[in-house]
């Protein structure tokens, strides 16, 4: 749909005819100017302001909601527009289209408002988060390319790391506790590493990583920082703190709908540009392309993500609070005795909480089963699923189920116990009600050695 700006909005209007004025590059899909955070200190911290200053896409007749460009393939009134379309001298900057792989104009749409969500120049939207996080190390590292990664991480991504890129690509990582900055350091060899690849707070253990140091680190040895942030939208802004690129899975906390499977690249103009390159672009050439109707769907979903991401945090640090005072073994960033506690404080945006995500450790997968039961099947607490940012409650158990990728010893060094219980905290009914479900299966567990403080 072709558009027309006033006062950061935008209306429909007519194709631009392919004129001389087409050569003035000004990219879709690039953050807007008023989206990005440097007009007030305000904005720069608060991913809410920064969204309500993205521009407004009305639907084609007006409507207050964008239209859905569902086509496949796009006209043109001239064979020479054609050329020039292919040439690289027409695109979507001005309203140009080819074919929904390359660029589609409700996923562009989607685009601006990831780039405003993490504060970073442009972004690109994919078919799902992993393919999100390959198309970026594979834009990034050539054969022979080396990436230094958390040895804590979400299992697909670990399998990627250790398993695909090293037989398909000849990619080779060298993975480390992304805690300890020295080790960080010394793994980097200059002139061979590509990326320090890490999750803002990592999948399921929940550590928090210090980004604004690990990010000084890579940058003076001249590498790349990409950081997941699925866990942590809203809560964290990895771009802001140092990070050159955040990639997401939207299939989480920003769907909110466990019904949609998508991703984003968020970064710098150039790296999506070249990622859209027709003959070297991992985007462009892989082809995870997202459909137009699942980027209408999420569109309309990523103006309530704070107040989503708010009562989630809120409802998890309750439950937290409440299963420590139990005697629980409880593995919440919003503790006060969480290892990285004081260090999310100083990064987090305010206002939004800690996470909405908890662990229990139930020291033997046994117990953690037996628990997932009864919460399930007995007291309708939640739900057994992989997967977050329902909401309802999900729970699983991570060594078996999303970590099961990882081998034994790569579990222990990730610090991942075999009755790992990750929680998803959801947001459904009162909170007094959903704990009296939580309470009823804690005590009907009738195990002594559940709770330490009895």
């Amino acid at each position: 749909m072709a558009e027309t700006q006033s006062r950061g909005f935008v209306f429909p209007g007519k194709k631009r005819a392919a004129g001389a004025d087409d050569f003035e590059r000004d990219d879709l899909f690039m953050a807007n100017k008023s989206m990005l955070p440097t007009l007030s200190p305000a904005w720069e911290n608060d991913p809410t302001a920064a969204l309500a200053s993205a521009r407004h896409e009305f639907g084609e007749h007006g409507g207050v909601n964008m239209s859905i460009e569902a086509s496949a393939t796009f006209t043109v009134m001239e064979p020479e527009t054609m050329r020039r379309m292919f040439a690289g001298e027409l695109g979507p900057d001005r309203d140009f289209f080819i074919y929904s792989r390359h660029f589609n104009p409700t996923v562009l749409n989607l685009g601006r408002q990831m780039a405003a969500l993490e504060g970073t120049e442009a972004a690109y939207c994919t078919a799902s988060g992993m393919s999100a996080i390959s198309s970026v190390l594979l834009q990034l590292c050539s054969s022979g390319g080396h990436v230094v990664a958390s040895r804590t991480l979400y299992g697909g991504t670990h399998a990627l790391l250790t398993h695909f890129l090293p037989r398909a690509c000849n990619i080779k990582t060298t993975f480390v506790d992304i805690c300890d900055h020295e080790a960080v350091k010394n793994a980097i060899v200059k002139g061979r590493t590509n990326v320090l690849y890490f999750e803002s707070m990592s999948n399921p253990t929940l550590t928090v990583a210090n980004i604004p140091e690990l990010s000084r680190i890579a940058h003076e040895k001249g590498i790349m920082v990409v950081v997941d942030n699925t866990f942590a939208p809203m809560v964290l802004s990895p771009a802001r703190l140092g990070a050159d690129v955040v990639v997401h899975s939207i299939s989480k906390f920003i769907s909110g709908g466990a019904d949609v499977i998508a991703g984003a690249v968020c970064g710098p103009a150039s790296l999506v540009t070249s990622m859209m390159d027709l003959h070297q672009g991992a985007l462009m050439l892989l082809g995870p392309t997202m459909n137009a109707k699942v980027a209408f769907d999420l569109s309309e979903r990523i103006p309530h993500l704070g107040l989503r991401m708010k009562e989630h945090c809120s409802r998890a640090m309750a439950y937290a609070i409440r299963m420590k005072n139990l005697g629980l073994k409880v593995i919440y960033p919003g503790l006060e005795d969480h290892p990285q506690h004081q260090l999310l404080k100083s990064m987090a945006n305010k206002e939004y909480g800690f996470s909405g995500l908890l662990c229990v450790d139930m020291e033997s997968e046994e117990r953690a089963n037996r628990l997932m039961h009864l919460l399930q099947n007995h007291t309708q607490f939640g739900f057994m699923a992989v997967s977050l940012g329902y909401y309802e409650t999900l729970m699983s158990c991570s060594g078996s189920t999303t970590s099961s990728e990882m081998n034994a010893e790569e579990k222990a060094l990730a610090g991942i116990s075999p009755g790992l219980v990750r929680m998803s905290i959801g947001y459904i009914g009162t909170l007094e009600q959903k704990w009296s479900q939580l309470e009823k299966a804690l005590f009907r567990m009738q195990d002594s050695t559940l709770f330490s403080n009895t």
